[in-house]
C-alpha cells in the first residue's frame, strides 16, 4: 500500500513537472505617457514618453508574471504663481526609473489580457528647484490595463498608473484644527498607450 502510494506520487510529481512548461522571455517595451498631478492649479496632461525593458515569465497559458525596468517621464501642466502672485502656465516635470511587478492573466489562453501590480518609483530627475519647490525621491504606485498580443510577440497596452504617496513626502495634509485634508495631497497620475515586444527564446 505504501509503495502504491508512493509511486502514484511521483507519477503525478512527474506529469505536474511535464505540465507546468514555464517559460522566460525578455522584452522591449516603450510608449506615450499622458500624465497629471492632482491638486495643482490649472493642471492639465502633460504628453512625454516611457521606455524599457521587461522579463516575461509565462507559468501557463492564462497567467504571466512581468518584472519591468521602466524609465517614465511624467509631471503635468499647471500653473506657477510668483513672488508677486502673478500667475503663468508651466510644465512640471517628474521623471522616473520604475521597477514594477507585473501580473497579467489571458483570457481562455487567448492574446488579450488584463494586468495588475504595484510599481517602485525611483526619482531620476525634475524641475521644481526653480519654483523653489523640492519633491522627494521616491512614489509607489498602481497600474492596471489592458492589452492584446500578437502570435508574433508584438504586444499593445493601454495602462493607468496611480501614485499613492504625495510628491513632497506627506502622510496627510492638515488645516489648523488638525483635520486631514486629503483632497490638497498632491500625487502622480499616468495614462499609458504603448506597444511592447517579446522575444522569443528557444
Amino acid at each position: 500500500m505504501k509503495k502504491s502510494i508512493i509511486l502514484a506520487f511521483v507519477l503525478f510529481i512527474g506529469i505536474a513537472t511535464t505540465q507546468a512548461q514555464v517559460s522566460v522571455s525578455p522584452g522591449l517595451r516603450g510608449g506615450l505617457n499622458l500624465s497629471r498631478l492632482t491638486n495643482i492649479d490649472d493642471n492639465g496632461l502633460k504628453s512625454d514618453f516611457y521606455v524599457g525593458g521587461f522579463v516575461a515569465i509565462k507559468f501557463n497559458k492564462f497567467f504571466t508574471l512581468q518584472p519591468e525596468l521602466t524609465y517614465s517621464r511624467q509631471g503635468s501642466e499647471g500653473r506657477y504663481y510668483d513672488i508677486n502672485d502673478n500667475y503663468y502656465s508651466t510644465k512640471y516635470e517628474l521623471n522616473y526609473l520604475s521597477l514594477d511587478a507585473v501580473a497579467k492573466f489571458h483570457f481562455n489562453g487567448s492574446g488579450f489580457h488584463i494586468l495588475a501590480g504595484p510599481s517602485a518609483d525611483f526619482k531620476t530627475s525634475d524641475n521644481f528647484n526653480q519654483y523653489g519647490f523640492d519633491p522627494i525621491d521616491f512614489d509607489l504606485s498602481l497600474v492596471g490595463g489592458v492589452g492584446y498580443t500578437l502570435p508574433n510577440g508584438l504586444t499593445f497596452e493601454a495602462r493607468i498608473k496611480q501614485g499613492l504617496i504625495d510628491i513632497y513626502g506627506y502622510d496627510g495634509i492638515y488645516d489648523d484644527n488638525e483635520n486631514g485634508n486629503y483632497d490638497e495631497v498632491i500625487l502622480n497620475q499616468v495614462f499609458q498607450i504603448g506597444i511592447s515586444y517579446t522575444f522569443k527564446v528557444k
